[in-house]
């Protein structure tokens, strides 16, 4: 099937992805009378929720993380479990009535005309008014090409295929990376049973508390997103050391570099869920980056072999954009979007990024701000257009 490469007013807007960012765009649309179609690989919205560790909960508050529309239910408590995000997106895309295709992938994204042409499975090419990219921030596992790894004869797995620590019980386990999945899987399999945990720290991380005194880290993330980078470093250096332990002896020095300096480069801090606890009281051992395998064995950055049962690697992400839009010049030596939210790249006009930065205040916030801008944007170009195709 072939579609004309004009903007007609009855394509519709093509959103990728099925996740909280795209259903927040295709409501934000809908409200605007807009007609959106969001396009979803998997079999249902939500998919990578639906994937996600079975310990996991926001780390931002149920008030601050709803999308437009509709709200979190209060009975999911002030922070939401995994279980609960993905029954409250089913819903979300229930209330606002959205047009979601499952089962099909836009493999890529081409200009035609004033139009967006779009490769999908099945030889489907679909053309839309604008595109809305939205395949998430943590799209395909990252592995370090270790040397050795492909060696390396024990159990390898990444993070993403990490549910509990029930196949962990009674075994000795390394997490590579010290961001906020690999600090969390540490501790969760030192309360469920592993007989030894160790966690491989490259670059030391900032730790937040989730909350001190009923305040949480998000609103202070918020207030503080807009200050000079160096005045929040200094605020959260100060912060740090009244609400977090020294945990130097345990292999996890204060970071040297400013919290907000490190999230300008794209790490965000590590919000406390147990692994201080886990660290203080030897459940969890701090030890040094992975260097290498050989055979049997992990070699550390000291020098340090050690015979794990098994390794589990929380080392991100790729954006996974390049197939899909790489020719188009719109992303950068990161392989990250040059503009994002209502901002559309330039030589790209219609084309819209949404979920590709992890703010410290709240991913779940920020879509939804985001969502309101680009329907915003793209229904004044859409009225633009039809009123100059009346007055031609």
């Amino acid at each position: 099937m072939a579609n004309t490469p004009h903007a007609h007013p009855d394509h519709p807007v093509y959103v990728i992805g099925g996740g909280p960012g795209g259903l927040a765009v295709a409501a934000a649309l809908r409200a605007r009378d807009v007609r959106a179609v969001v396009l979803e690989k998997s079999d249902a919205v939500g998919a990578s929720w639906r994937g996600h560790y079975d310990r996991l909960r926001l780390h931002t508050t149920r008030r601050l993380s709803g999308l437009p529309g509709l709200r979190m239910p209060r009975s999911f408590g002030r922070w939401a479990a995994r279980a609960d995000v993905v029954r409250y997106l089913e819903k979300y895309a229930e209330f606002h009535e959205l047009e979601i295709v499952t089962g099909v992938e836009v493999t890529r994204v081409e200009r035609e005309g004033d139009a967006w042409l779009l490769h999908a499975t099945g030889g489907r090419r679909l053309t839309g008014r604008a595109v809305v990219v939205a395949t998430g921030y943590n799209h395909t596992p990252r592995i370090p090409a270790w040397p050795g790894r492909e060696e390396y004869d024990r159990e390898l797995t990444h993070a993403n295929a990490y549910r509990n620590p029930a196949p962990y019980a009674g075994r000795d386990v390394l997490v590579v990376g010290a961001g906020n999945t690999g600090a969390e899987i540490a501790a969760d399999l030192a309360e469920g049973g592993a007989a030894r945990v160790r966690l491989a720290v490259r670059t030391v991380p900032h730790i937040v508390r989730r909350s001190t005194a009923g305040w949480p880290a998000q609103r202070t993330g918020i207030l503080v997103r807009r200050l000079p980078v160096r005045l929040v470093d200094r605020m959260g250096g100060l912060m740090a050391k009244a609400a977090v332990p020294d945990l130097s002896a345990h292999g996890l020095p204060r970071p040297d570099t400013g919290l907000y300096s490190r999230v300008r480069e794209g790490a965000v801090p590590v919000q406390d869920v147990g692994l201080i606890d886990a660290v203080r009281t030897g459940r969890v051992e701090v030890v040094g980056a992975v260097e290498s395998f050989d055979a049997d064995k992990v070699v550390l950055a000291d020098g340090t072999r050690i015979t794990p049962d098994a390794v589990i690697a929380a080392t991100g992400y790729h954006r996974a954009l390049e197939p899909l839009v790489g020719h188009l010049g719109v992303l950068d030596e990161r392989g990250r979007p040059t503009a994002r939210g209502a901002r559309t790249p330039e030589g790209a006009p219609g084309l819209y990024f949404t979920g590709f930065t992890s703010p410290i205040s709240g991913m779940l916030r920020e879509l939804a701000i985001d969502a309101e801008k680009i329907a915003r944007r793209i229904a004044r170009r859409s009225a633009r257009r039809d009123t100059e195709r009346r007055a031609a």
